[in-house]
Formats: structure tokens, C-alpha cells, sequence
């Protein structure tokens, strides 16, 4: 059985993080025993960052089993939770590692929550101070 997994990926080479406003994402078919295989690169409009999305209609993060980003808030990974896919954090820089080795039960998770909530504070969804 395959399954689709999304990396968050703003130069298509790395892990970046705060999914939340991630437009860009590596799309991997994964089988069990078989190496990741990178078959789409999503390069969303804006608006369609899940920080944006106003959930009135399909989204392409929605057909993914799991959303791999550096860093994600508690919104983020509420909404994904919801339509039963898992977001998931990770140290990890190497997109096609991070695949397999979250497939292994391997991969290492991020360190604290880190990112720039701008001047009003927690803007983003998260729930981190």
C-alpha cells in the first residue's frame, strides 16, 4: 500500500519550517520497504497556506497521510488532525531522509517550537508564548 507524505519545503531541498504558512511542498508515494519517491512539487498560491485557508473546499495537504515541516503550531496540526493527517516535526534538513526515516519510526523530532509571532503577538495559531 502507497501513501502520499508532503514535506515542507520553501527551496525544494530543505526541511523548512512553521508549516502553517508554507507554501511549497515536496510530495513523496512511500511503500512499505521501499525507498521515498519524490513524484510532485506543490508551489501553493498564499492563500492557500494552511495559516490562510479558510477550509471552504478541498485542500491538497488534505490527501497527504502525514505533513513533515522543521517547526509547525498548534493550529496547524489541528486542522491537519482533523481531516486525518498527521503533522509532524522534525530536526531534520534533508527532506528524503525525513521521509524515510519518520516510515522507520526513526526520525528525530524538532527542537522547541521557534519562530517570529511579528508584533501582535501569537498570530500564527500557535499556542507557544
Amino acid at each position: 500500500m502507497t501513501m502520499r507524505i508532503a514535506v515542507a519545503s520553501d527551496d525544494f531541498r530543505n526541511v523548512t519550517g512553521h508549516a502553517g504558512k508554507a507554501c511549497r511542498f515536496l510530495v513523496f508515494d512511500v511503500a512499505d520497504g521501499a525507498a521515498p519517491r519524490e513524484v510532485e512539487r506543490l508551489d501553493l498560491s498564499p492563500d492557500l497556506s494552511i495559516h490562510e485557508f479558510r477550509c471552504d473546499g478541498p485542500h491538497p495537504l488534505f490527501g497527504m497521510r502525514a505533513v513533515i515541516a522543521g517547526s509547525a503550531g498548534a493550529g496547524f496540526v489541528r486542522r491537519l488532525a482533523e481531516r486525518g493527517v498527521a503533522a509532524v516535526t522534525t530536526a531534520e534538513t534533508d527532506p528524503v531522509t525525513a521521509v524515510a526515516r519518520y516510515m522507520a519510526g526513526t526520525l528525530a523530532p524538532a527542537g522547541a517550537h521557534d519562530h517570529d509571532h511579528g508584533a501582535g503577538g501569537g498570530g500564527c495559531g500557535c499556542t507557544c508564548g
